[in-house]
């Protein structure tokens, strides 16, 4: 067969293929690399209550994405859809079902679905079942064209993904992230305007001081609905934040009001519309390159609590007592499914978590096993807990990070165990620092906020500022080679972890953030090279005198939290050194002291700041003068 006659059998292949699949699938979306795509199959009616069979548990449904030159494949969980307009609807049945692909290639993919029924069959992929007729076996393929979007937008960065090192990387781009957003209010999702959503412990939000935050043309639903959380999203990047975090799962926790069920206790029946309008607000946080920190369970419920006989105490709440059955299993199938897509995202297993080291690793494999694209996985535990909870861990390969909690002034020494013993484990983990101690205050809201003047509620002083914050939290975690932060808020002060609807109440604390991340970004810091080296400033696991990290004989970063003149260990290279200084006060160009530049081989003195010396100042020195890693990526 001649080549001419063989592209003309493919091309009328193909043709009929897309045909026959046209009846019972169809693709949709902008069809651009990196962009959300979806595929909608005609399958079974059904009803989001239903049982024998249940669409949740009872149908497996998966789409085997393929790009035409054979790679990437992915193998994409699919979920019932009701009638595929449930966020505007709020339908409850219909004969819908739904695959997400964001695809790392332009050019042509394929794509072929599996579809069975059998009791529980959606939560084993081995598991036996009988071919769902007209859906079972479509077939077709649909063009994908570059990207066309622009940072922040995660579109135009590609998938952010572990790398084997402390740092997540973008697929697209090989830049290196480090983040900065809210850790609080954990009930984000408690939100008025999402179906099904109630009040229990704490009140549903209406974000209202974020509606005039809203743009036209941002997404609403349902005539209108969702502009204040829209709106919140808006302003975080408005200030330069990169990431906000949530729990989807906190019955019979502190706050009693978000849950992703038909229900509050029925497990095994999901609200469609309910999560169809979470996927529309965690989509435009990826529009305006905001990284989504799911928090999948919280403290109060994620196992059997233990009794004064050390007797486990029966928890409703818990998903499978803390086990990994059906429960569990689905719930980490339907998140995956309907919001795996997004590009930058972490599982964390839990808030606090007090699992079991077994059903942990257990939750944390199956993860892995279900989410085709492999996205980070972080496990939170309480500060006192760590050394139990996270050594067990260390070198488990699913586990690729943890989401620490430490006092506001232990965050430096924390962070760095953690980078120092994952790397130790030969499986390094990535390692924020997410919620800040004491529990009252957390991160204080901005001085003169809602009057506040640094007392919480019952009168007490808090003891310390946004200053400190930024010196010993964010700047102590970035400079132990540290992933990021998020801000808790506290629960004795204004705009607390379960009431919050106002993040202008540390818009002060933002700008330091912001300033943080811009200065990695401009000055082409290569920081997912770079190790702390403390040792190098004489300060071998303290928090107060000063902080350096360092790719040795290239490039050190030394932070002095109090001011003051530095000094650094150069005994063990040659050569010179150029001599700045960055305010991370207010930001700005590299400024020049009294010394402009040092000589390797021994001690030598930074001099002091520029001004203001009692102050906060990072202190930069690269070899010979020159920008080192001009090519590397960067991070924002």
């Amino acid at each position: 067969m001649s080549r001419v006659h063989q592209v003309f059998f493919l091309t009328l292949f193909l043709a009929l293929v897309s045909t026959a699949a046209a009846a019972g699938a169809r693709v949709s979306g902008e069809l651009k690399q990196w962009h959300k795509v979806t595929l909608t199959v005609d399958g079974p009616f059904a009803r989001e209550t239903g049982s024998d069979p249940n669409p949740f548990t009872d149908y497996r449904m998966e789409v085997t994405f393929v790009h035409e030159s054979g790679g990437p494949a992915y193998v994409v969980p699919g979920y019932f859809a009701a009638d595929g307009d449930a966020a505007e609807s709020s339908a409850e049945a219909g004969d819908k079902w739904r695959a997400h692909l964001s695809p790392d290639k332009p050019g042509r993919w394929r794509y072929r679905v599996s579809f069975v029924t059998g009791r529980l069959a959606a939560l084993d992929r081995s598991a036996p079942g009988e071919p769902v007729r007209g859906a079972d076996g479509l077939e077709g393929s649909f063009e994908i064209a570059p990207t066309d979007k622009r940072p922040p937008d995660f579109r135009a960065r590609g998938r952010l993904e572990y790398a084997g090192k402390h740092h997540l990387r973008f697929a697209g781009t090989g830049e290196y992230f480090l983040k900065a957003g809210p850790d609080a209010p954990e009930t984000f999702l408690a939100y008025a305007d999402f179906d099904g959503t109630k009040a229990g412990k704490a009140p549903l939000k209406t974000w209202e001081p974020h509606l005039a935050d809203w743009r036209p043309g941002d997404p609403t639903w349902k005539g209108g609905r969702g502009k204040g959380i829209i709106g919140a999203l808006n302003y975080l990047a408005s200030k330069g934040l990169n990431a906000v975090s949530f729990l989807t799962y906190n019955a019979g926790g502190d706050g009693d009001n978000v849950w992703p069920f038909v229900s509050r206790d029925d497990k095994l029946h999901y609200d469609v519309s309910k999560l169809d309008q979470w996927g529309i607000v965690f989509d435009h946080a990826q529009a305006l390159g905001i990284y989504l920190h799911f928090k999948m369970q919280e403290t109060e419920m994620d196992d059997e609590r233990m009794g004064p006989a050390r007797k486990p105490v029966e928890v409703p709440e818990a998903l499978d007592g803390g086990a990994l059955g059906p429960e569990r299993k689905l719930y980490c199938r339907e998140l995956v499914a309907r919001f795996g897509h997004a590009l930058a995202l972490n599982w964390n297993l839990g808030e606090e978590n007090t699992q079991s080291t077994s059903e942990q690793i257990a939750m944390a494999e199956y993860l892995r096993e279900v989410d085709p694209y492999d996205h980070h996985i972080v496990l939170h535990t309480y500060p006192t807990d760590q050394d139990k909870v996270y050594k067990p861990l260390l070198g488990v390969a699913a586990i690729t990070g943890v989401s620490l909690q430490n006092p506001w002034d232990a965050v430096h020494r924390r962070t760095w165990q953690w980078v120092k013993a994952s790397r130790e484990a030969g499986h390094p983990w990535v390692v924020a620092n997410d919620e800040q101690n004491p529990a009252p205050y957390g991160v204080p809201p901005d001085p003169g906020y809602a009057g506040f003047e640094g007392r919480d509620s019952q009168g007490r002083p808090v003891g310390y500022s946004l200053h400190e914050i930024r010196r010993y939290t964010l700047w102590g975690n970035l400079m132990a080679g540290g992933a990021g932060v998020e801000y808790y808020f506290g629960n004795l002060l204004p705009q607390n972890d379960l009431l919050a609807e106002d993040y202008r109440s540390r818009d002060r604390t933002w700008d330091y953030c912001r300033i943080a991340l811009r200065f990695f970004a401009d000055h082409r810091i290569p920081f997912w090279e770079m190790t702390n080296a403390d040792e190098l400033v004489g300060n071998p696991g303290r928090d107060n005198t000063a902080y350096c990290l360092a790719k040795p004989g290239q490039i050190y970063l030394v932070y002095l939290p109090q001011g003051g003149a530095g000094r650094l260990d150069l005994s063990g290279t040659g050569g010179s050194f150029t001599v700045r200084w960055f305010d991370p006060r207010s930001g700005g160009e590299l400024l020049e002291g009294p010394v402009a530049s040092v000589k390797g081989g021994a001690e030598v003195s930074l001099g002091i700041p520029p001004r203001e010396p009692r102050e906060d100042w990072l202190v930069i020195l690269r070899r010979g003068g020159r920008r080192q890693n001009q090519s590397d990526p960067r991070t924002e």
